[in-house]
This record gives C-alpha cells, sequence and structure tokens, in this order.
C-alpha cells in the first residue's frame, strides 16, 4: 500500500515539475513575507540594548566547534564528490546544492514564522550540514537517468520514489524523535539546536519528495537535444544499479527496530510534554517573584545609530578566526571541485549539442587510421565457460565501474563487430561454470533472481531446451537489448560467414517500441540515410521534406523540383476522396443466392445495417459505401470506410468482420472464405485502386514560368510536354501499365514512407500516378504541370509512426500523431504533401530527360567511391 502510495506521489511530482518548483518557492516566500507581520521587531544591537550575562568562552569550545564545521564541510564536499559518479559534476551537484540551500532556507524561515530565537544558529549550522544526506538523491537520479525517454524518466523516478520513499520516510521520522529528545533537556542553548536539526530533518524530508525529484525531471526534459528530439542523457549502464537498489530492499529487523524505537521515543515525548509539564507547573506556585531584581537585565529601547542593512552587513563582514579558516576551506574545497577535479569522467548528461560541435573538437578522439577502410576479422567464437568468465568482474573496483559513467567512445555510435562479444559490465557476477539445466531453470524461475542472474551461455542454453522461447528473447531478459544482442549470438553461429552481423547496429535503440508492435526475431536495425527537400510551397505553407533513400541524386533532384514551384506561384492540392477498403469473399449455395445476397447489400436498408454493425466497432471507422463484385457463387464485398489519421488496415477489417457477423444472421447459408479476397487491393497492382480510388485520393498542381523552366530546369515548356506525351501517356499505354502514367512517382512515395513510418510494401498501390503536362500563359511559354493520385495509402498513428525517428520525420511535417481539431486531417495533410513531392520529383526528372542530362547527372552523383574489389584487410585512401 505504501509502495503504491509513494510511486503515485513519485509520478505526480515529476510530471508537474514546474508546477512543484513553483509552489516550493512560493510557500517559502510567503512564509516569509508572513514572518514580516509576525516575527518580533526587537533587534538586538541594534534598536534594543539587550544586556548579556558574563559568560566564559573557553578556547577549547571555540577548537571543537572549528573542528565540527570543518569536518561538516569536508563532509559535504564528499557528498558532492559522489554525485560526479552520475556522470555531471555540475548539473546534478546544482540540483543538490539547491536541495541543501533549500532546506536550509526553509527551515529558517519555518523558525522565523514560529517565532523560535535563533541564538546558537551559528553553532547549530554544522550540524545541520551532517545531517544532510544526499545518498537517498544520488539514488534517486540514478533511477531517472536509466531512462531513455522523457516518460520514462516519469516512470523511473516514480518506481525510485516507491522504493526509496518508505525508507526514507522511517528513517526522517526516527532522527527526529532522537534529535527531538535534546528538546527536553532543560539546556536552552540544546533546545534551540535540537529544534533547528528536528526541522531541518523535516525540510530536508520534504525537499527531497517535493523539489529534488521535480528539479531532476526538470532537468532532463530540458537537456533534450534539440535537433534530434531524443534524450541525451540516458546512461545505460545504470540499469544494473536501479535494479540493485531495488533489490537492496532494508533489512526486515533493522525495520522493526527502528519501529519500535520510533513509538518508544513517541511515548516519551507524550510523557514529557503533556504528563510531566503539568508537574512542574504546580510545582513553581511557591517559588518567589524576582521579576524586580531583574529589572536591570531586561532590554531597553535605543534609537538605532544606522539602518537595518548595514547592521547586518557589518556583522556578516567581521568575522573571527574560526570563520575565516571555515570560509577559507569551503572555498579551497569549491576551487579544487570545479576547477582541479580529474576531467576522464566527461559527462553524458552534458548540455551541449553533440550536433554543433566544432570540428577541431572532434578531431583529437578520431584514431590516426580513420581513413583507411578495413574489413574486420571474424570474430573467435568462445567457449561457454569463456563466455561467462566474461561477464564476471575481476574484483570489487571492477565492481564499482558500473555505476561510473563510460569515457565517450571514438568510433561511430553504431556497434561493430566485435561489440558483440565484450563482456556485459551490468550483468550480476556469474559463477565461471556453467551450471546445470535445472539450476538455470530454477534461476529462471526464481521472482528475485531471474535472467539478470544467468549468463548469456546459460541464457542460450535455456533457448535450446525450450524453456524459454526463441521469439520471446526480448521480453524474458532483464533488457530487450540483452535478448537482441544473445539471439545475434546465435544466429551469428549458424551463417556461413561468423561476421556477418557485425556491421548491423543493435544498441542504444528503444526496442519497447519494436516489441508487439512493428517487428520480431529483432537481430539490430537498419540505418538508412535521410535526406530533406524544401522548402516545398503547398497551399500557402512551407514543407521540409524527409526522404530516406539510398538513390543518389534523388533528393538533389527532388530539391530542385521544390526550387522551381517556388520561384513559380507554389503548388495546389485537395483531397478528393478519404477512404481505406477491405474486400473479403464468401461463398453461397449457388449463384442466384449470391446475386440476393448482392441486391440485399446494395439496398438502402440492407447497407444501414450493415453500416450499423460496422460503425459500433470503432469511434473512428465510417462505412461510407459497399462494391460487390460477384463470380459465380462468389460474393466480393468492398468496404470503404473512414478511418481517421490511422492506415487503418486493421481497424477495417475489425468493422469488416462484425459487418459479416450481421450478414450471416440473414444468410445463415454465407460462408466466409477469406478476410482478404484481394478485391481490396492492398500491397498489389490493382485497377481497382486505379479507378476507385484506395486510401487518400490527392491531386495536385503549379504552372511555372518559363523563364524559371528556362534557367533551373534547364529545358523549354515545348520539350517537357512532347517527353511528358510520348513517355508518361504514350510509352506506358504500350507497356500496359496500370497507374504507371508517370516517371518515377514510386522513387518519391518509398522515401517519404521510410522515412516516416508508413508500410513501404504499400508504395506499390500508393505510387498510382498519372502526371500530365501542358503549354500555358499568355505567350504558351509557361509550364503546366499535375499530378493526380487515387490510392496513396498512408497514416500518422499506429505502426512504425509509434517509432520516435519516424515520429521526428512526421514532426518535420507537422503531422505527427492524431489530429485534435479534426480526426483525419493530420493524414489527408501527409497526402498532401506526398503528391506535391511527387510532382516537384516528376518535373526535375522530366527536365532532366528533356535536357539530356540524366546520364551525366547520375555518372556524378551516384557512383559509389569505393573500391569493392579491394581484399579484406586492405586499407585503401580513397575510400574515405
Amino acid at each position: 500500500m505504501l509502495t503504491r502510495l509513494f510511486r503515485m506521489h513519485g509520478l505526480l511530482v515529476a510530471s508537474h515539475p514546474w508546477e512543484v518548483i513553483v509552489g516550493t518557492v512560493t510557500l517559502t516566500i510567503c512564509m516569509m513575507s508572513m514572518n514580516m507581520f509576525t516575527g518580533n521587531d526587537q533587534i538586538c544591537g541594534w534598536n534594543f540594548d539587550c544586556p548579556k550575562t558574563e559568560e566564559q568562552i573557553l578556547s577549547s569550545d571555540i577548537i571543537i566547534l572549528t573542528i565540527t564545521r570543518c569536518i561538516a564541510i569536508i563532509y559535504i564536499y564528499f557528498q558532492f564528490q559522489n554525485l560526479r559518479q552520475l556522470g555531471s559534476k555540475y548539473i546534478l551537484g546544482i540540483a543538490g546544492l539547491f536541495t541543501i540551500f533549500s532546506s536550509f532556507v526553509f527551515s529558517t524561515v519555518v523558525i522565523h514564522f514560529l517565532d523560535k530565537e535563533l541564538t546558537g544558529l551559528n553553532e547549530a549550522l554544522p550540524f545541520f550540514l551532517l545531517l544532510i544526506d544526499l545518498s537517498k538523491a544520488c539514488a534517486l537520479a540514478k533511477f531517472a537517468l536509466s531512462s531513455s525517454s522523457q516518460d520514462e524518466v516519469r516512470d523511473n523516478i516514480a518506481r525510485g520514489m516507491a522504493v526509496l520513499g518508505p525508507t526514507f520516510t522511517l528513517d526522517a521520522l526516527v532522527e527526529c524523535l532522537v534529535i527531538g529528545v535534546g528538546t527536553m533537556s532543560g539546556v536552552r542553548q540544546l533546545e534551540i539546536m535540537c529544534c533547528f536539526g528536528c526541522m531541518s530533518v523535516l525540510a530536508n524530508y520534504f525537499v527531497f519528495m517535493t523539489f529534488f525529484p521535480a528539479c531532476v525531471s526538470l532537468v532532463l526534459e530540458l537537456s533534450r537535444e534539440s535537433q534530434e528530439g531524443h534524450p541525451i542523457w540516458q546512461l545505460s549502464h545504470f540499469s544494473r544499479v536501479m535494479e540493485e537498489e531495488e533489490d537492496n530492499k532494508p533489512n526486515p529487523v533493522t525495520q522493526r527496530v527502528k519501529m519500535i524505537m520510533s513509538l518508544g521515543l513517541v511515548m516519551v515525548h507524550a510523557h514529557s510534554r503533556w504528563i510531566a509539564e503539568p508537574l512542574s507547573i504546580n510545582t513553581t506556585v511557591g517559588i518567589p517573584q524576582v521579576g524586580m531584581e531583574l529589572d536591570h537585565l531586561s532590554p531597553r529601547r535605543i534609537e538605532p545609530e544606522k539602518p537595518l542593512w548595514h547592521f547586518y552587513l557589518t556583522r556578516m563582514v567581521t568575522m573571527d578566526i574560526e570563520q575565516v579558516i571555515c570560509l577559507t576551506l569551503a572555498l579551497l574545497l569549491a576551487i579544487k571541485y570545479i576547477f582541479f577535479e580529474q576531467v576522464e569522467m566527461e559527462s553524458t548528461l552534458s548540455l551541449k549539442n553533440p550536433i554543433t560541435m566544432s570540428a577541431p573538437t572532434l578531431a583529437p578522439r578520431r584514431p590516426t587510421d580513420t581513413c583507411c577502410r578495413k574489413e574486420l576479422p571474424a570474430p573467435r567464437p568462445l567457449a561457454p565457460a569463456q563466455i561467462i568468465a566474461d561477464h564476471t568482474p575481476a574484483n570489487k573496483e571492477e565492481m564499482n565501474e558500473v555505476i561510473r559513467p563510460l569515457p565517450a567512445p571514438a568510433t561511430s555510435v553504431f556497434v561493430m563487430g566485435e561489440e558483440e562479444l565484450k563482456p556485459d559490465i551490468t550483468q550480476p557476477n556469474h559463477s565461471p561454470k556453467l551450471r546445470d539445466l535445472d539450476e538455470c531453470v530454477a534461476i529462471l524461475n526464481n521472482c528475485e533472481q531471474g535472467p539478470r542472474f544467468l549468463s548469456d551461455a546459460e541464457v542460450m542454453l535455456l533457448v535450446n531446451s525450450k524453456h524459454i522461447p526463441a521469439y520471446k528473447l526480448e521480453a524474458m531478459m532483464e533488457r530487450p537489448e540483452r535478448g537482441v544482442a544473445i539471439r545475434r549470438q546465435m544466429i551469428s553461429a549458424k551463417l556461413p560467414s561468423p561476421s556477418a552481423l557485425s556491421s548491423l547496429p543493435y544498441t542504444d535503440y528503444d526496442y519497447s517500441k519494436v516489441m508487439g508492435t512493428c517487428c520480431e526475431n529483432v537481430i539490430g536495425y537498419m540505418p538508412v540515410p535521410v535526406g530533406v527537400a524544401g522548402p516545398l510551397h503547398l497551399d500557402g505553407k512551407q514543407f521540409q521534406v524527409p526522404m530516406a533513400t539510398t538513390e543518389g541524386c534523388l533528393v538533389a533532384s527532388t530539391n530542385r523540383g521544390c526550387r522551381a514551384i517556388a520561384l513559380g506561384s507554389g503548388a495546389s492540392s485537395r483531397i478528393l476522396a478519404d477512404s481505406m477498403t477491405r474486400g473479403p469473399v464468401v461463398r453461397l449455395p449457388s449463384a442466384c443466392q449470391a446475386a440476393e445476397v448482392k441486391a440485399w447489400l446494395e439496398s438502402t436498408d440492407g447497407f444501414q445495417e450493415i453500416k450499423e454493425a460496422f460503425d459500433n466497432t470503432s469511434r473512428f471507422a465510417r462505412l461510407q459505401k459497399l462494391l460487390v463484385g460477384l463470380a459465380g457463387r462468389n460474393l466480393y464485398i468492398r468496404f470503404h470506410s473512414k478511418t481517421g489519421d490511422a492506415m487503418g488496415m486493421n481497424m477495417i477489417s475489425k468493422g469488416t468482420e462484425q459487418a459479416l457477423s450481421r450478414l450471416q444472421q440473414h444468410f445463415p447459408e454465407l460462408q466466409l472464405v477469406a478476410i482478404s479476397g484481394n478485391y481490396c487491393t492492398d500491397k498489389k497492382p490493382a485497377a481497382i485502386n486505379w479507378i476507385e480510388g484506395r486510401g487518400k485520393s490527392a491531386v495536385c498542381e503549379a504552372t511555372i514560368p518559363a523563364k524559371v523552366v528556362r534557367e533551373v530546369l534547364k529545358t523549354t515548356t515545348e520539350a517537357l510536354v512532347d517527353v511528358n506525351i510520348n513517355k508518361n501517356l504514350v510509352g506506358s499505354a504500350m507497356a500496359g501499365s496500370i497507374g504507371g502514367f508517370n516517371a518515377h512517382a514510386a522513387n518519391l512515395v518509398a522515401a517519404i514512407y521510410i522515412a516516416c513510418g508508413q508500410d513501404p510494401a504499400q508504395s506499390v498501390g500508393s505510387s498510382n500516378c498519372i502526371t500530365l503536362m501542358e503549354a500555358s500563359g499568355p505567350t504558351g511559354e509557361d509550364l503546366y504541370i499535375s499530378c493526380t493520385m487515387p490510392s496513396i495509402e498512408l497514416g500518422t498513428v499506429g505502426g512504425g509512426t509509434n517509432l520516435p525517428p519516424q515520429q521526428a520525420c512526421l514532426q518535420m511535417l507537422g503531422v505527427q500523431g492524431a489530429s485534435q481539431d479534426c480526426p483525419g486531417e493530420n493524414a489527408r495533410q501527409l497526402a498532401r504533401v506526398v503528391c506535391a513531392t511527387v510532382l516537384a520529383g516528376e518535373l526535375s526528372l522530366m527536365a532532366a530527360l528533356a535536357a539530356g542530362h540524366l546520364v551525366k547527372s547520375h555518372m556524378t552523383h551516384n557512383r559509389s567511391k569505393v573500391n569493392l574489389q579491394e581484399t579484406a584487410g586492405t586499407c585503401t585512401k580513397k575510400a574515405s
């Protein structure tokens, strides 16, 4: 129950950092302002003469107090030095400084607000510093730094709060009760110091539960890499530390002792304050009044000789020798911490954008032979015992390396070859001997141990013995990335070349977005270059179009087309239709009965009943029409439906299944053959998509002035029109093309689809396009061009659009996710951009063909500079 409560509290604080920080600061300021009206205005030494009793101050007391202060300063220094393990000695150091400062200010304000005397605060300050413990804050920061996204930061902070909150709460309670005993000592100075200590503990607890997690969440949110949008703080080597924090639960015996101690201390306090206090009051009845004798010791009001600010400033700059010693020590340690600490632990949490770093900064990190392209040698297969030994830390110092940031890699971020065989330092210590199958199964099924206590060789043993399904490796490992790495090891042993996967990267990828959604049996990811074409002037807006391709000249050619459109009046577009289709095939006992079902479906009553059943399956799916075809006793029913911002195949399939169930209620003899009868038609060339449309049907047009045709496209309107007629129209007709009356629409569609997380296979039907050109303008020298695309199949939610890189490309176009104002508008806007980009690509390629520049440009820009005939292991300077 407590764990769940603290988790909810952590999630609330991490999700609303600004509100929590502003609220904490506002509360402190409010209490300070209230203190102005409720506090005592009698300030000794300024407007009141406060006689002091003669008190002998021993030199030994001064020495002990000075030593205590120095110890407190050194203790705080080591606390901050421990924070450097988190990867940044500045960001989290500042967060820790804010924690200490806010705790001190809050304690002071609270004590002022309660109208308590702060005599002795100077002596109490060292004890306050010694009470501050940043270890819990350090542990909570490790939870946050192990995240791979801002959402995961919030979840991990909530998870850390659930683990650390109950223990920290009990410790704070015990500390308050123990220190609170001193407030009953009868020694006024000790009572004041203990009161301040209790308030400090409570303030530290309050700040840890509110201010610090909000600061960490906000700092990590602001440190997102601006140009790419993904987090740059992620320290994956903290994953084991986070798990160890969860496993390192406090000893139940210790917890019980603390609780019993707390109850006992509560009883002591209750007895002292509620039972013993009235008795002491009764015993003071017979004490003679000595008020008149102490009149000479009471304070007397005097006229201030200087302003209040000058009075306090004078007191601040007037320091004793012990204060000078403590201040000097604090300054020296601060200078050492900031300027003279070793720099080998460069911050992974640095807010610098790695993209914008200058070249001279990165140059020294490059190896001297990076100009050479070498074939990586095949990795030597390891025996199971060797694999386990690689994963076994040699000693305690190596174990401690887990919580230290790794130095920045000098090579590419993609993992190549031998990195797969490096020891995984985030794994727990394994025994050097391969355990038997039964023991491995027991460890796997143990909820307190699990797969992280198994070596890779032992996991492979469990896979081969069918105790772990090979397709569930990502889900069953403590980290999906480890599951991918183990699968790569198993696959590599079966390949003709063991090093075949060495150049396929797999690390630093969020596989949680892939599992169960985008891909199975994952062994890595494929980096594809992404270029940008633009600005594309469309419907009064400008778009930078992302294109993922390995074909040289494609992005450059499209960019030239965008420039020609921009120098004209821009392009205009319209959506003609919006409906995804699914075409099941059903069978009736006879052709005549199939004809009766066809007639019923085409009737108003029949359509309305089917529509009602279909529309009830989704809040976005809306059946628009049915197209029914008959072949013998088979019936092909093409459902047309809107699907919002999703591409919608799953949505419409669900609705189709429900509609067919309703149809079977009217015609029990109807038999469903297949939910897809190729009457849709999906991912295949089909005339029905060309004629009836599928997905979004769009048209785009533009007029290019004659001057732009001559100077930018390097040709004439007459030549363009002639090539278009004879190539795109007559040539495609001669080839019997279906929807292929264009130059290369599929090039642009596929490039945008890959970049924006669409299904690349649907570029088959989505590339249906007819490009028309004609002379226009007063002199007939301007060029009018249009592209009509009746079957653009795409969406902005679901599938590959859930992956962060693809979402970044959708964000470039301003269409990521579902439209909040008008469902389906983001997908329609993306379709218009696709159609306009196709127009730009058509314009540039047709101009190159008309001018005879196609072959020349491809020989210049689309030829590999790498000598593929080089033998393995040789170094080629030209390759660089």
